[in-house]
């Protein structure tokens, strides 16, 4: 064989070798979208795992705290992964506690500071309910606790408008006919924004309630607006008087409905109307003076509020922080609540799902932010309530130990 066609045989050669090499092998084109998918998938359960163990981690040092957390009962069991790794935030439980530790007010705190129960004149609780509080599953829990604890558990009658304003003769009419109609323990549950008992000349029962994160009331209530159970018992109640929405308005978006200013879901500051949207979580606290209590997002609102909170209600718990919510009830006011957690947690599933709108979308973080500028009032006093409830069970838990006082001041 020739130099040349020796050369030529090798590149040959080479070229088939190279072929084979690097040739590519073609699979179809469903593998390739499913072989996508489970690696997207795999991503996403590492991804929730490690968050997992993140939250978990951070509730072991919470329970590995030295004894002052831990003898006053702020462990793990009363930490959400979502609070976890925030222990200074005045906002969380641990933060309050940080909070009194650091400005001296530990080591005087007292249940009887906090509790307003004893002002009471009649065996009556009234649950003016904030929507979309989850105040539906503790109307259940009130059903159960009537039949432990020996009081009645009762509610209005669900009408096609909730009366939340009432002028003054109306008012007294309805707590003389509805909320104090009845000779024996018991609770009355209904919306309506705070009434002042003493103004009317009337008692006064103990006042509860629930809060709910601002923002999160709103994407609930938007939701829950569109679910289609709630349309259906409504036109079901109601008849031909519920007009059947439009799809549109059924398949709206509420991230890009408050990103691109869709007038349902714009906010003015101090405005009067769109009662019906229940923006005002702020309006069931201040009271029935609409002058003061309507403007959205005032200040005046927010300050009237908080002062009926600190002056009239027993409790104003959140599911938010369930354990906190309920060793609170049961310690403020144990003639209702005596064994609220035991029933509760017996019956968790169950009371967990009340009226959970269990397909709503989350919200971005565009429109949380947009959202956060314009509930600045409304935040603030559910921040302010969170404080007052944390308070009220710090000093439970300093009363049940005495000894922790000496601990406390060290």
């Amino acid at each position: 064989m020739s130099l040349n066609a020796e050369r030529s045989y090798k590149m040959k050669l080479r070229d088939v070798e190279n072929a084979f090499k690097y040739r590519r092998i073609p699979y179809p084109k469903r593998s390739v979208e499913l072989i996508a998918l489970l690696a997207i998938s795999c991503t996403f359960f590492l991804f929730m795992h490690t968050n997992k163990l993140n939250s978990r981690l951070k509730e072991m040092e919470v329970k590995l705290q030295p004894s002052e957390f831990s003898a006053l009962g702020l462990t793990g069991n009363h930490i959400s992964g979502h609070d976890a790794g925030k222990h200074d935030d005045i906002n969380t439980l641990h933060g309050t506690y940080q909070y009194l530790k650091s400005t001296g007010q530990l080591k005087h705190l007292t249940t009887a500071q906090l509790n307003n129960t004893p002002l009471a004149q009649v065996d009556t609780i009234f649950f003016n309910r904030i929507t979309k509080s989850g105040s539906e599953k503790m109307m259940e829990l009130l059903k159960i606790l009537a039949k432990r604890n020996n009081f009645e558990a009762r509610r209005d009658v669900e009408g096609f408008y909730e009366v939340v304003l009432m002028h003054d003769a109306y008012a007294k009419n309805f707590i003389r006919t509805e909320v104090l109609n009845c000779t024996t323990a018991n609770t009355y549950t209904k919306h309506v924004a705070f009434i002042d008992f003493g103004l009317l000349d009337e008692p006064w029962p103990i006042y509860i309630n629930l809060v709910r994160d601002p923002i999160e009331r709103l994407v609930s209530w938007f939701y829950y607006a569109r679910a289609p159970w709630y349309i259906a018992e409504r036109r079901e109640l109601f008849g031909d008087a519920i007009i059947m929405p439009s799809v549109d308005w059924l398949k709206k978006d509420f991230n890009t409905c408050i990103e691109e200013r869709d007038p349902e879901c714009v906010y003015e500051q101090l405005e009067l109307g769109n009662l019906g949207d229940h923006r005002r979580q702020s309006l069931y606290l201040c009271g029935q003076v609409q002058e003061v209590c309507m403007p959205f997002n005032s200040h005046e609102a927010m300050q009237r509020a908080k002062k009926n909170v600190e002056e009239h209600y027993a409790v104003v718990g959140t599911w938010e922080d369930t354990n906190t919510t309920l060793s609170v009830l049961e310690g403020y006011i144990p003639r209702f609540f005596s064994g609220a957690k035991d029933e509760y947690y017996a019956l968790k599933s169950k009371l967990r799902d009340v009226n959970r709108n269990m397909f709503r979308p989350t919200i971005s973080d565009k429109a949380r932010t947009i959202l956060s500028q314009n509930l600045t009032r409304e935040i603030e006093l559910y921040q302010f309530v969170k404080h007052r409830l944390y308070k009220q069970y710090i000093a439970l838990q300093l009363e049940k130990n005495p000894k922790l006082r000496s601990l406390v001041g060290n």
